[in-house]
């Protein structure tokens, strides 16, 4: 991870250290493989850590955590780890959404979501395998005209990944990269009494949204999107209608929206597909890796 400094340069954040992680080393104080960097409605940064060194892996040792940070200081503030009752061999612990004292995390490789009590840190796996959480067969990714493979003959599929909570906090809505997506009440997902059987039989159908990149929900509910297919930036309003607000061949595989408070949208392009793993070893990214942002004003 690094920070921009106001001269232009890039520094490592929060310190050398933590970005300093090599096979064999403790990774308890240091980043494996960060997948997502969320800022939480009190202000702090939160850093998902999958713990895996390869895409796909296992997670390592101490390697699957989160990390509340200061994000005008680096201070660390906590780790949250996440043992290998949590993050499993398969998982790859994805993105993360807050809802007051509770936090929702998403299990793209294992398909399950986790729901952590942040001020005990008590960690639960719920709605694992679920119908909801799993990746469907009929819905493959498809960019550049073409099926997203991760080996011959074998379409990517990634099970949960992108999730919002409703602005009243009452609802959790999420699914499978590929879509549809699904939402379930957060008191029930909050209780840890209630039962696998009852928490799955809650689980409604919420918006068939196709294969994305990732999404931002502002405060009136408007679900912001980008679409793997077009390169397309879309929204989707309370009411469920759908609009695209952009297209074009640089936001390829965009990936995790940010809306900031002066109204931009802003959009890492993280061209996922063209790395080496998909290609039989060879890059088709190109560079320069952009940030764009979007005046949604």
């Amino acid at each position: 991870m690094g920070l921009l400094t106001k001269n232009g340069k890039i520094e490592p954040f929060p310190d050398a250290d933590w970005n300093g992680w090599k096979p064999g080393r403790d990774a308890t104080h240091q980043f494996v493989s960060v997948n997502a960097l969320h800022v939480a409605p009190d202000g702090t940064l939160w850093v998902v850590d999958t713990g895996t060194p390869s895409f796909g892996g296992a997670p390592i040792p101490e390697g699957a955590k989160l990390v509340r940070i200061d994000p005008a200081t680096g201070h660390v503030l906590r780790i949250y780890p996440l043992g290998p009752d949590i993050a499993k061999a398969g998982s790859y612990i994805d993105d993360i959404r807050f809802n007051g004292t509770h936090a929702y995390l998403t299990d793209a490789g294992k398909a399950a979501l986790i729901v952590l009590d942040v001020e005990t840190g008590h960690t639960r796996r719920v709605l694992d395998n679920d119908v909801s959480t799993r990746a469907r067969t009929d819905r493959p990714i498809i960019m550049d005209g073409h099926v997203v493979e991760k080996g011959l003959h074998q379409p990517l599929l990634v099970n949960v990944d992108p999730l919002e909570v409703s602005p009243d906090r009452k609802w959790l809505y999420f699914g499978p990269l590929e879509g549809p997506w699904s939402q379930v009440p957060t008191v029930l997902l909050d209780d840890p009494d209630v039962s696998s059987t009852d928490l799955s039989a809650a689980v409604k159908p919420w918006a068939d949204l196709p294969p994305i990149g990732g999404s931002a929900m502002d405060a009136a509910g408007n679900l912001y999107f980008t679409n793997l297919k077009d390169n397309g930036v879309y929204r989707r309003d309370v009411s469920g209608k759908i609009t695209k607000l952009i297209s074009d061949s640089r936001l390829h595989w965009a990936d995790a929206p940010c809306l900031a408070p002066n109204g931009r949208l802003w959009l890492p392009v993280a061209q996922l597909d063209r790395l080496p793993m998909f290609h039989q070893g060879h890059s088709r990214s190109h560079q320069p890796f952009l940030l764009v942002s979007i005046d949604l004003r």
